[in-house]
């Protein structure tokens, strides 16, 4: 990938945690200086942000499989053109919640629409941007489903409404994923403290990614 930044995703099932976890690495980053920018999929930028209206309203239950993939992929475009690859451009680290392999995870796998189809949308979209490393926030649908019913800061979307059968194939899916790509995608337990989490996440970040930005384990957040 010919870019000066660093791009690094979040991914995991609904409830894994990353709205938290994210909000506590941007602590980090601005401890530490770094130059960074937060965003999301779908979302990010205007266009993006009234595609995923559309895309999470609980009132669409008839949306069709391939329309939700198609409207995902748009909205990953322009948020890429728009935001993403400039940022990078700039010699920016992107902070993404969610990327391509959501797509893989819950339209590919989950639906049922084969992660080889899904991926053909999305190469289209992409090109040839792919994350330089990927955390996958593991947990148990369950448990996760749990969070977001306790929570009530956090607006339930349509994808919250799927049956528990759903969600087990969505985790399944990133396994496969992770499995796949090992050397990108890291694991992280989910179904720790926030604190833990961060920990891990910081410590994996330290090791590989940052040292181009001069961090080390010696800056290890407390």
């Amino acid at each position: 990938m010919n870019t000066k930044g660093k791009f690094i995703t979040f991914e995991g099932g609904e409830g894994s945690g990353k709205t938290t976890i994210l909000s506590r690495l941007i602590a980090y980053f601005d401890r530490l200086s770094l130059p960074y920018i937060l965003t999301r999929e779908p979302g990010g930028i205007t266009i993006s942000e009234k595609i995923r209206n559309v895309i999470l309203d609980t009132r669409h239950t008839e949306m069709d499989a391939r329309t939700e993939a198609l409207l995902y992929a748009a909205a990953r475009r322009q948020h890429l053109v728009e935001k993403v690859r400039p940022a990078l451009d700039a010699g920016t680290i992107v902070l993404c919640d969610r990327f391509v392999d959501s797509s893989l995870a819950y339209q590919g796998h989950a639906r049922g629409l084969g992660m080889d189809e899904v991926w053909s949308i999305n190469q289209f979209a992409i090109e040839t941007l792919m994350p330089d490393v990927t955390f996958y926030l593991d947990i148990k649908p369950e448990v996760g489903l749990s969070r977001i019913a306790a929570s009530q800061e956090r607006e339930v979307n349509r994808l919250d409404m799927e049956n528990i059968d759903f969600h087990h194939k969505v985790r399944e899916g990133y396994h496969i994923i992770a499995a796949k790509n090992p050397e990108r995608v890291i694991i992280i337990n989910a179904d720790q403290s926030p604190s833990q989490v961060e920990n891990d996440i910081v410590c994996e970040m330290e090791k590989g990614i940052l040292k181009g930005f001069g961090v080390s384990l010696s800056n290890k957040s407390k």
